[in-house]
């Protein structure tokens, strides 16, 4: 089976592109001929045993960058003899869209939401977001288009809402997570060495974070709630890259939590955090299925995220996680202190969740649904 897979760039702590990176190589352990048609990659799993094509025609501007990306990758697709085409971009003529990202229009409508009218006027005429949008009904509406990958039950809904498109075409196949490596073992090797590196007691309760785009993922908020928590034992981890940052530094310490909240910046190995943690915090504004939290759980932490994070599908109320209000920081505080002082949530119970969501299963998923694809 000869897959052509398309994702525009690299980022080595996108959720998205750590998919990619499984994917593929769960795929190719199982036969397939693999090519990434890319702008730039430079993830150590594919520096050998994968084909990359490369795809950078000079473009100034985002906008330029991306329509002109789309349109030679829709040359390298249609060129390549592929029997599968999947892609990571919203690219028209795609036979399958894995829709990692989510829907743009569904993250368009919850950030007018919070917006004032200036900035909803401005989301509005804002080029980026009209391509975008564009791209999107084009490849939906697209009759190449035959199967959509959807992340979480959450993405599908939307797909079907905003774009109309055929259930039967949209098939849920969650985020392979590496079992072996996110599993409740990393609290023994890492909950001592790591809090003692970072002056963090053993009987404090670690709250962690993990995400890159601080203001879509709730930081602001989770700041705001874990100041009102008022936990002399509580410590918060964030982590990530931002151009915030410095920002949400500043905020941390007008709140009064300076000395209990931690900022390490992007970060190539999390796993010592999951290992440290005792509960996992996402109080997204807009998130598909983040692996953070899927890992999370894998690591035995209890998970903290919002009604539009696709991860909510796996939380059971109050035994393994809880699920707040989008910004809502009355709600959040109130989680936060729940896990605080309660033993109900277990290991086994965050474990449990995700225990079917192996790389191995999801690769099995993708091959059913490439095979069903097939001429007969």
């Amino acid at each position: 089976m000869k897959i052509a897979v398309i994702r525009q760039r690299y980022n080595p702590f996108g959720g998205a592109e750590r998919f990619v990176e499984r994917a593929l190589g769960a795929l190719a352990q199982e036969g397939a001929e693999v090519s990434l048609i890319t702008r730039s990659w430079q993830g150590a799993e594919l520096r050998e045993g994968f084909h990359t094509l490369i795809c950078d025609p000079p473009a100034k501007g985002r906008v330029a960058r991306d329509r002109s990306f789309a349109q030679c990758a829709q040359t390298a697709m249609a060129e390549g003899g592929f029997d599968i085409t999947q892609a990571h971009e919203r690219i028209p003529g795609c036979m399958i869209f894995r829709a990692g990202d989510g829907v743009h229009a569904a993250w368009l409508d919850r950030l007018r939401r919070v917006r004032g009218p200036l900035g909803r006027l401005g989301l509005s005429l804002n080029p980026y977001h009209r391509y975008v949008l564009a791209a999107e009904r084009a490849m939906f509406a697209h009759p190449n288009l035959r199967a959509v990958i959807c992340n979480s039950r959450m993405v599908r809904d939307e797909i079907i809402h905003y774009y109309g498109v055929a259930e039967e075409k949209l098939h849920v196949i969650y985020n392979g997570v590496d079992l072996d490596t996110f599993h409740p073992d990393l609290a023994t090797r890492h909950r001592h060495t790591v809090r003692a590196a970072h002056g963090i007691d053993d009987d404090a309760h670690v709250f962690l974070f993990v995400g890159s785009g601080f203001e879509r993922k709730g930081v602001p908020q989770l700041l705001a709630a874990f100041a009102r928590l008022g936990a002399a034992n509580a410590r918060l981890i964030i982590v990530g890259a931002d151009r915030k940052l410095d920002a949400m530094r500043r905020l941390a310490s007008q709140l009064g939590i300076a000395d209990r909240t931690l900022f390490t910046g992007p970060l190539q190995d999390v796993k010592p955090w999951y290992g440290a943690a005792d509960t996992f915090v996402l109080p997204t504004l807009y998130d598909p299925c983040p692996n953070a939290a899927l890992e999370a759980l894998a690591c035995g932490l209890p998970i903290i995220t919002s009604t539009a994070c696709g991860a909510a599908e796996f939380v059971r109320e109050g035994k393994n996680g809880r699920i707040v209000a989008v910004q809502d920081i009355e709600a959040l505080m109130g989680a936060l202190a729940h896990f605080l002082g309660s033993k109900t949530a277990t290991r086994d119970a965050a474990r449990m969740a995700i225990h079917s969501l192996s790389l191995t299963a999801m690769a099995q998923q993708l091959l059913g649904l490439y095979r069903s694809l097939l001429p007969k």
